[in-house]
C-alpha cells in the first residue's frame, strides 16, 4: 500500500503546510482566531487545536512516546493561544519527520491495536491503513482551517503537493 518515501514525502508535506498555516494565522487577531465560523470544531485555533491534538495522539501510537496532555474532552483547547499552538505545532511537526526519516518499509506491515475512546472499545487496523489516516486527517482539517482563513481575509499558501520544494526548510 504504501512505503518509507511516502510516509516521508507526507511528513514533509505536512510541515511545509502548517508552516503556511501558521503565517496565515498570524494575520488575523485573537478574536478572529477564535471566532465560531459554522465549521466542525467551530472557530479556526479550535480546529488547529484538534488537529494538533489527533496528530499528537497517533504519534503516540506509531512511536510509543507520550501522547496529548489532555483527553479527548480538551481537544478543541489543547493549547490556549496562537503562539503556544506555534510552538507545540512546531515541536509535534519535529517529532513526525523524525519519525519518518527512522521508518523502515517493514513497519508499515503488520496490525495497530489501541482503545479507541471514540469508538468506546479496543481496536486493531493494518500499520499502513493508519498511517494513511493520519496524513489524510490532517490534510481535511488543514483544508477546513484553509478555507476559513480564506473567508476572514487571510493570505493563503499554496496546497497543491507538486509544488512543495524538494528541499526544506520544512520546520
Amino acid at each position: 500500500m504504501i512505503d518509507r518515501s511516502y510516509v516521508l514525502m507526507m511528513a514533509r508535506y505536512n510541515a511545509w503546510q502548517n508552516r503556511h498555516m501558521k503565517s496565515a494565522m498570524e494575520s488575523l487577531t485573537d478574536a478572529a482566531l477564535r471566532e465560531d465560523r459554522g465549521a466542525f470544531f467551530g472557530s479556526i485555533l479550535a480546529t488547529a487545536n484538534h488537529l494538533l491534538w489527533g496528530d499528537q495522539l497517533w504519534m503516540s501510537r506509531f512511536d510509543g512516546k507520550p501522547g496529548p496532555d489532555v483527553g479527548p474532552e480538551g481537544h478543541r483547547t489543547l493549547t490556549p493561544t496562537l503562539a503556544a499552538w506555534g510552538t507545540e505545532r512546531f515541536r509535534t511537526d519535529g517529532r513526525i519527520l523524525t519519525w519518518a526519516e527512522g521508518l523502515s518499509s517493514p513497519a508499515l506491515t503488520g496490525s495497530l491495536s489501541w482503545h479507541s475512546g471514540a469508538l468506546g472499545r479496543d481496536v486493531t487496523k493494518p500499520v499502513a491503513l493508519c498511517v494513511v489516516h493520519f496524513f489524510n486527517h490532517q490534510t481535511h482539517h488543514r483544508g477546513q482551517i484553509h478555507a476559513m482563513l480564506t473567508a476572514a481575509g487571510a493570505k493563503t499558501h499554496d496546497t497543491d503537493l507538486f509544488i512543495m520544494p524538494e528541499q526544506g526548510p520544512w520546520l
